[in-house]
């Protein structure tokens, strides 16, 4: 068997993947997150009386304690893999990645394990975000004078 029968003979046995299934998922499944998002912020605004930006910071928060509970708890992962892309927007799937990066390594203890692997995953979303950041400030200092 040569090099190129191979490469035949694998691509017959991988399994394809629904593109349109899992874009279809996502798209709903992200839609009713936003969606519960959405109600919880109006539920907010008018349960404890805060304008929209407040009850907006507090939702946030509300959702990324249960991304992280719900990692610690063993639940989103396997959420994640039913869900595919539509549990990954930017609050949770960084919760996400945070505390299950924290959480792989717990047994090692709280400096060496928690503490030196917490932002493993989220690290370089930091970093290149903090970089652009101060990129698009020179750029806007440097048009605007």
């Amino acid at each position: 068997m040569n090099k190129d029968e191979y490469k035949k003979l694998v691509k017959k046995h991988i399994p394809q993947e629904n593109r349109t299934g899992n874009a279809i998922t996502a798209f709903l499944i992200g839609g009713f997150v936003g969606f519960i998002a959405e109600g919880l912020i109006e539920v907010i605004m008018n349960i404890f009386s805060l304008n929209r930006i407040d009850a907006s910071v507090w939702t946030c928060l509300i959702i990324i304690f249960a991304s992280s509970l719900f990692t610690a708890l063993g639940f989103f992962d396997n959420w994640m893999s039913k869900a595919k892309a539509g549990l990954l927007l930017p609050t949770t799937g960084f919760a996400h990645s945070v505390s299950s990066s924290a959480l792989d390594y717990k047994k090692e203890g709280l400096i060496t394990g928690l503490g030196s692997n917490f932002f493993k995953l989220a690290g370089s979303v930091i970093l290149y975000g903090i970089l652009s950041a101060f990129i698009l400030v020179i750029v806007k200092v440097m048009i605007s004078g």
